[in-house]
């Protein structure tokens, strides 16, 4: 029973990472890239989400639930799984390391930000709009902190990707593993560019 309830919660935490929360990365990630059409752009479409239909349910039970969800297993998971990149040393190997290594980032960074941006407007002390990011991104350190969290999320949905497939019985040969190692890539680096594109512009206005 025990190992049917595990392998259930991880059929469900592969399930998760991909829909709704890695949905919800790269649309999020593209109404960031409104700024780079300018600040009026990015206020707009950041309005627009704000004001969705029931958006306070929809971010509690579509974003931060899974989100929560999917971290604190995550952490379990980080803690009982066996790494043998010493051993056999193959690129899914390290594959493997670096999703739990950035889960481990993305904890903090996702902690960090929902505080600066969610949890300082529920205060009442911020506005979600150009001027906060701006204000954020402008410190050096903070530039680099969003840089990391944002590369480590898109690794961690391109490859957690990869690995739903497999899981998922998607792409069960090595030639279809291989197919989606390369569109996974692809994944990576268009998202990738999205959100650091954004970074650039909040932080040094070009």
């Amino acid at each position: 029973m025990a190992e049917h309830r595990e392998f259930f919660y991880r059929r469900l935490h592969s399930l998760l990472g991909v829909v709704p929360i890695g949905i919800f990365l790269v649309q999020h990630l593209f109404i960031n890239h409104f700024v780079v059409y300018g600040e009026e752009s990015f206020n707009a479409a950041a309005g627009f989400m704000k004001n969705l239909p029931f958006v306070l349910l929809l971010e509690t039970f579509v974003i931060y639930l899974p989100i929560l969800f999917h971290a604190i297993l995550g952490v379990y998971i980080v803690f009982v799984a066996k790494q043998n990149t010493r051993k056999y040393g193959f690129f899914r190997n390290w594959m493997f390391r670096f999703q739990r290594i950035t889960g481990i980032i993305l904890v903090i960074f996702i902690a960090w930000h929902v505080f600066e941006t969610r949890v300082q407007i529920g205060l009442g002390n911020a506005e979600l709009d150009y001027s906060l990011m701006e204000g954020i991104l402008t410190n050096p350190i903070m530039f680099w902190f969003y840089v990391i969290g944002v590369i480590s999320a898109v690794f961690h949905f391109a490859n957690g990707l990869w690995s739903f497939l497999v899981t998922w019985g998607i792409t069960q040969t090595p030639k279809s593993q291989r197919i989606s190692t390369y569109a996974c890539l692809v994944v990576f680096l268009a998202v990738s560019y999205l959100g650091i594109r954004s970074l650039i512009t909040f932080a040094y206005g070009v």
